[in-house]
């Protein structure tokens, strides 16, 4: 069974103070922390051909990007490198462990556990990221800088795919050692340099675009409105000038807008934006009639799938699963929430029919769109 890490953390001092602000260093986040996963396993994971992985040198004062799968001679490089690894909690049941960590923070935010093995004085280069990151180190030492804010106008590096800062400007420094954390905020600047060979495990949120979320709402919108609804302008003034949309025409269309916007109520769009999974979810595990015969099964969360769920009013509740919705009685949401906290969950035969019913049709979507497999 994985080990279920404490992290040490007041956790409403850091969403109060920290979240989104400002970073944090936590010295001895986790006692007595052991890596789930070493140089050699990551090594070999990044072999494999649905594993996404990179690796990143600077050489001759270039920075160069390689894309796995790799082979054993593409670790063997003179230059300082770095191997990161995308998403090893969904292979690795150790390092899908620590997203427990921060269990404070809604499941829908968490995207990945990202692990990086460098050599003396590999690197990643000076970047910042859209999203918040918590920065765990493993075996041996990073020396983390911390710089400037960033924004989409900040001069980056010529490159295809590196988001290298051009200019990074020293504001803090931390040599964070196994077990130590440094919280990272959106927009900030960070370069972390291995001193000695070292892992660190960068655990990683969702920030969907505006402009994605502004599509996928505009999108349900568009299907809310009648296709024989027309402008209408019944208290027109009499024309003036030839050609000329009118204040009074704006004021009139927006006005007709607001009215549109405010009768949408269905916000489906968002949970199935955020709960989009990275990767096509696996074909149907198991058998979708859940109760065996003795009346006990036993269900799991696969480790890429996004679940999340809504209330949408006493008695209904609103499942997202792998950006797929449904409506559910709310008797489910127990069943949801132990999905949702623990990944996994027992389940006996209910002798209330009803909850029976419900929760079964429950399982049967979760298994439908790659969420659960039956053990």
């Amino acid at each position: 069974m994985s080990p279920r890490w404490q992290l040490k953390l007041d956790r409403a001092s850091f969403l109060e103070q920290y979240w989104q602000r400002r970073p944090l260093l936590v010295r001895g986040a986790i006692e007595g922390f052991e890596p789930p996963v070493d140089a050699n396993e990551l090594a070999g994971l990044a072999m494999e051909e649905e594993v996404e992985a990179r690796i990143i040198e600077q050489h001759n004062g270039r920075w160069q990007l390689q894309h796995g799968p790799f082979a054993d001679s593409a670790y063997q490089r003179p230059a300082p490198w770095t191997l990161l690894v995308q998403s090893v909690d969904h292979y690795v049941p150790g390092v899908a462990s620590l997203r427990k960590m921060i269990d404070f923070i809604p499941q829908w935010r968490v995207d990945d556990v990202m692990v990086s093995y460098a050599v003396d004085g590999g690197s990643a280069g000076p970047h910042y990221d859209n999203y918040d990151v918590f920065l765990l180190q493993g075996e041996g030492e990073r020396l983390w800088q911390l710089g400037q804010t960033c924004d989409e106008s900040s001069r980056l590096l010529p490159h295809d795919e590196l988001r290298i800062l051009d200019q990074f400007t020293v504001t803090q420094e931390f040599l964070l050692q196994c077990g130590d954390m440094l919280y990272v905020p959106p927009g900030l600047a960070h370069w972390g340099v291995a001193q000695g060979e070292c892992t660190t495990f960068s655990l990683g949120f969702r920030a969907p675009r505006i402009i994605d979320m502004a599509s996928r709402w505009a999108d349900q919108l568009v299907e809310s409105i009648e296709d024989d609804e027309f402008y209408r302008d019944p208290e027109r003034d009499a024309m003036i000038r030839p050609g000329e949309i009118s204040a009074k025409d704006i004021q009139r269309v927006r006005e007709k807008m607001r009215q549109i916007l405010a009768s949408v109520e269905d916000e489906r769009w968002f949970g199935e934006l955020v709960t989009e999974p990275r990767s096509e979810p696996p074909p149907l595990a198991g058998d979708a009639r859940i109760y065996s015969g003795s009346g006990f099964s036993r269900v799991e969360v696969w480790a890429a799938a996004r679940l999340a769920w809504q209330h949408e009013g006493s008695d209904t509740v609103q499942v997202y699963a792998n950006g797929i919705s449904r409506s559910f009685a709310a008797v489910v949401v127990p069943t949801l929430e132990q999905l949702c906290g623990d990944g996994s969950l027992r389940i006996e035969k209910s002798e209330n029919e009803t909850g029976l019913h419900e929760t079964s049709a429950l399982f049967e979507f979760l298994l439908e769109t790659g969420v659960i497999h039956v053990q």
